[in-house]
């Protein structure tokens, strides 16, 4: 097993003896010293093989070693003036052979974000996850998540684990996926809520992160076919308890993800977007927003839904993140409470992001009277669907008032990244209108 990681020889004794297993990323030559770039998931060091110190063979081995192949280098670790380690090679070895190339090289410097090379490098993802920068990428989206499990730890609430095949969709039937399991019809999920729903009366706090699943065309830079969903409901609460706590984890997950990325941040070459420290957001109503848009010249009505250059032109009213309320129960499924001031509208709010990056949430309060979910359900046409019994059991048995939000993980990466599409925010991602490879 691998004992010596590249990070590691940064607090070993100058002289010692090193043992590094690792990839050439690159090589330099230069009369009788050949340099190799030998990297791991740490980090790359430079390891020197010298004529006057090894044997020729060595020598035309590392020459020849293509880029790529995993390599065994043992020698001794010295520190040049400047403090740069390196590696004076006294053996070298071939763990892996790459007998197929990729330009450009996988773990160059590369514009990942070049819409030139995003067929190619969307291709070849299995290769180019190698590269620094979608590492870099795809280690911050760890340390998010772990930290937002350590928020919902923190603050009481259970991972609730709700199964991905349902039979139930959260909109139309058109907009999920479909599925066939043993002659049954199904569907992957697009929202685990109503499970979370059925969990919130047993256990009042829970969270759900997991995949979900779009069957509505989007070639938008925040749309993905399938994606990750961070979502939770909590019991005994209202809209503005639901919108206080996710305004608590956005400020959480960016003063936790700021402290604890600046390496990747570099390495991305990008700066962290920090609007989710200024707290508490502000907010505007739909009705509002409508008529700011018309002012605008937009040809829009009361009842339709805001698009992104419609939330592009409202981020302008703001310097952060907002929140729109009182969104029109026409275009909301059934599970969201009406407004007794206003029946035109549900008791829901969207969070709009700062910079134009559109909508990175929703939060709800969910219907808990089974004379009003009926409604709902009579207006949404499923009151005689029968897959939708089960929900209304939970709701004649002890339902109680309750919140929930939902929150697309890579929206939310995407933002902070400030980067310019989510499907670089997802290790291989799944676009509209481009066959699932690898």
């Amino acid at each position: 097993m691998k004992q010596t990681y590249v990070k590691d020889l940064w607090n070993r004794p100058v002289n010692a003896d090193v043992h590094l297993l690792g990839w050439l990323k690159a090589r330099r030559n230069q009369g009788g010293i050949v340099f190799l770039d030998v990297c791991d998931s740490t980090g790359s060091i430079q390891v020197v093989v010298n004529r006057s110190v090894v044997e020729s063979s060595l020598m035309e081995l590392a020459n020849e070693i293509p880029l790529e192949s995993s390599v065994e280098v043992h020698g001794r670790l010295v520190q040049h003036q400047q403090k740069a380690r390196e590696i004076v090679a006294q053996k070298l070895g071939v763990v892996g052979l790459a007998t197929q190339q990729f330009s450009p090289q996988p773990r160059g410097d590369i514009n990942i974000f070049d819409p030139s090379l995003a067929n190619h490098l969307l291709t070849n993802r299995h290769i180019y996850l190698r590269n620094p920068k979608v590492m870099a990428i795809l280690k911050f989206r760890s340390i998010l998540m772990t930290q937002m499990r350590r928020w919902f730890e923190d603050n009481g609430f259970i991972e609730f684990d709700a199964p991905i095949l349902t039979p139930v969709p959260l909109y139309e039937d058109r907009t999920a996926i479909p599925v066939v399991i043993h002659g049954e019809h199904v569907f992957l999920t697009q929202c685990v809520g109503y499970y979370l729903e059925a969990a919130v009366h047993a256990f009042e706090r829970v969270y759900n992160m997991g995949p979900s699943f779009r069957n509505e065309e989007s070639r938008s830079r925040r749309h993905l076919l399938e994606y990750w969903h961070i979502k939770a409901e909590l019991a005994f609460s209202d809209l503005n308890d639901i919108i206080n706590i996710v305004e608590s984890i956005i400020k959480f997950l960016t003063q936790e993800c700021w402290r604890l990325s600046e390496d990747m941040l570099s390495t991305i070459g990008t700066t962290m977007c920090l609007h989710g420290l200024e707290t508490p957001f502000k907010r505007i109503s739909y009705e509002e927003a409508v008529v700011h848009l018309q002012t605008q010249g937009v040809a829009i009505e009361f009842g339709k839904s805001f698009g992104s250059d419609e939330e592009e032109m409202l981020s302008h009213l703001f310097t952060g993140p907002f929140w729109i309320t009182g969104i029109p129960r026409v275009v909301e499924p059934f599970p969201y409470v009406i407004d007794k001031a206003d029946t035109r509208i549900t008791r829901v709010a969207d969070l709009i992001a700062s910079n134009g990056y559109g909508e990175l949430l929703g939060v709800a309060e969910k219907i808990h009277d089974i004379g009003m979910l009926d409604e709902r359900l009579v207006e949404k046409g499923r009151r005689d669907d029968t897959r939708y019994e089960w929900i209304r059991q939970v709701h004649e048995t002890g339902c109680v008032p309750h919140t929930a939000f939902g929150m697309g993980l890579e929206r939310l990466v995407r933002w902070l990244l400030n980067i310019p599409h989510v499907r670089d925010a997802i290790p291989f991602p799944r676009v509209f209108r481009r066959r699932i490879m690898p």
